[in-house]
């Protein structure tokens, strides 16, 4: 057995106060991504890249996860820093996803310092925005896998759901100031002082977000101190531990657990193509079919399309925030059949007869599934971009439910395989309520720790990275057969001596249209869980 010290608390003198703590970090991780989705695939169009190598510079995402989260989430499950298991590496990670941002932003500029000759400067350009974008995904994700682990390592089984609603709440905002401020003309406010585009300016605030964003969650956050690791005496190579732990984990992964990635599996292989190209996808349907030729061939192409991409990721993820928020008191926490809760008699019949109807987490994310996949069917016949920007504020209330119930479902098994006593009774119940009531939690209530949430955590995310994969071996596909120069869009831009005519089927809608039958599928999947 492992020995450990001290106890997890979050500081604040609210239960509000405590999650907007522990899940802050979550601002900052959405926040970068909402830069990187909105911006990076125009900013690389930009630069001269097809579509189709668009595609592939976008495996950067899946690998990045493929590979860091699985291996970042044993390293810190064994890590016995004084600091705790989670807190070093979202800080160390949060430092290199600032650095590789502005790299990322100021990329023409650092070569130019080096490198005069146009051609070279130009292919290299393109180089360090590959390199910078693949730094970036690598190191966010190590914050992610030790974000989403905290949550479980801090609270107990009757507040997982609580947790992982916050932090797709915190999740949501990020994304709706990320958005929204690349809605707006920030060089037209601020001036040059942060950068004289639009691009720079939020790479250089997402990076500072980020930075804020970890440091908050780290200070608030204490952790109980992992002080030894009992190891297989019969393992006397350790080169390859991370790797075979790893690999004999998913061999065994208890069943309720295999659904549960099954479930993440397929639904993944719509939300990727969604999330990678849908404000590209707005910003297109926009010079396709509401500006004239003339404008679609100015010089500001790029910031055209970011801003109009991002007005509609703003609305999305209001809807996503106000989900996040409103969802959680309609829907049955799992949770809740362990408990009778008793209302304040004036209320109680309304209250009851509510609670006899509302539906569990589990119906929830099956009919998300199936929402999601009718949005995305109807893609390819958008012919104006606020109706784009209405099928896309639509996923919002999916993408809520998507963002909480795989990590609820998760963090209840793990909890349980940690030992955590069953809270069925009412005296551990209400015990756990008061003890984190006071921003403490006693070792019995506690999650154990979580000593299994990195590894099962990483694991969950190769079930999210492996359809990503596919998502985009299937786009590339679908974009070298229907567009496969450059952007019609855009090759002005890259290109101010070319033009193109942007007819014929917008190759992304078809990539999401494709999508939506693993989303179809995902709904048959979930609907498994019920009885495993």
């Amino acid at each position: 057995m492992s020995t450990w010290s001290g106890k997890p608390s979050v500081k604040g003198s609210t239960e509000t106060m405590r999650m907007f703590l522990l899940t802050c970090v979550s601002i900052g991780i959405t926040f970068t991504w909402g830069v990187e989705m909105t911006y990076c695939t125009p900013y690389l169009l930009s630069l001269g890249l097809s579509k189709g190598q668009t595609s592939l510079v976008w495996v950067a995402g899946p690998l990045s996860g493929l590979i860091v989260q699985p291996i970042i989430g044993v390293v810190a499950d064994e890590s016995t820093s004084k600091w705790g298991r989670r807190r070093p590496i979202i800080v160390i990670g949060s430092f290199i996803v600032s650095g590789s941002l502005l790299a990322l932003g100021f990329t023409k500029e650092i070569v130019d310092f080096f490198i005069s000759d146009k051609d070279t400067a130009q292919l290299m350009t393109i180089v360090l925005a590959v390199l910078s974008l693949y730094s970036v995904d690598f190191s966010i994700n190590a914050v992610m896998s030790c974000g989403r682990s905290l949550v479980v390592d801090t609270l107990p089984i009757s507040k997982q759901q609580t947790g992982a609603a916050w932090a797709s709440r915190m999740g949501s905002l990020g994304h709706i100031i990320g958005y929204a401020m690349g809605a707006i003309d920030l060089v037209g406010i601020f001036g040059p002082i942060l950068g004289d585009t639009q691009f720079k300016q939020l790479t250089v605030i997402a990076a500072l977000g980020m930075l804020a964003t970890a440091f908050i969650t780290c200070w608030a956050v204490t952790e109980r101190i992992l002080l030894s690791v009992r190891h297989d005496p019969r393992q006397t190579d350790v080169r390859f531990k991370v790797v075979r732990q790893i690999w004999s984990t998913v061999l065994t992964l208890p069943p309720r657990i295999q659904a549960i990635c099954n479930a993440v599996f397929w639904s993944w292989i719509g939300w990727f193509p969604f999330i990678v190209y849908s404000s590209t996808w707005v910003g297109e349907t926009y010079f396709r079919y509401d500006v004239s030729a003339d404008t679609r061939n100015s010089d500001d192409a790029l910031g055209d399309m970011g801003r109009i991409g991002s007005t509609a990721l703003t609305v999305y993820s209001t809807v996503s925030f106000i989900s996040a928020w409103v969802l959680p008191a309609l829907i049955q926490a799992p949770e809740d059949k362990s408990f009778t809760h008793r209302p304040p008699a004036s209320i109680a019949p309304l209250i009851n007869t509510f609670n006899k109807y509302k539906p569990d987490l589990l119906t929830a994310w099956i009919a998300g599934n199936i929402m999601f996949a009718c949005a995305m069917f109807i893609t390819p016949f958008a012919t104006s971009f606020r109706f784009a920007t209405a099928i896309v504020a639509l996923c919002g209330i999916p993408w809520s439910v998507a963002g909480w119930a795989p990590t609820t479902f998760l963090g209840i098994e793990v909890n349980k395989l940690s030992g955590q006593p069953d809270p069925t009774a009412r005296n551990i119940e209400m015990r756990d309520v008061s003890v984190l009531e006071m921003g403490k939690l006693d070792e019995e209530s506690s999650s154990s720790s979580g000593g299994l949430s990195g590894v099962y955590f990483g694991i969950l995310n190769i079930y999210v990275t492996i359809p990503q994969f596919l998502s985009t071996l299937m786009s590339g596909m679908v974009f070298a057969m229907l567009e496969p120069g450059k952007s019609p869009e855009l090759a002005h831009e890259a290109h101010p001596s070319e033009t193109a005519d942007p007819t014929g089927p917008n190759a992304i809608a078809v990539t999401m249209f494709l999508g939506a039958l693993g989303s179809l599928v995902a709904a048959v999947v979930t609907k498994k869980l019920r009885y495993v």
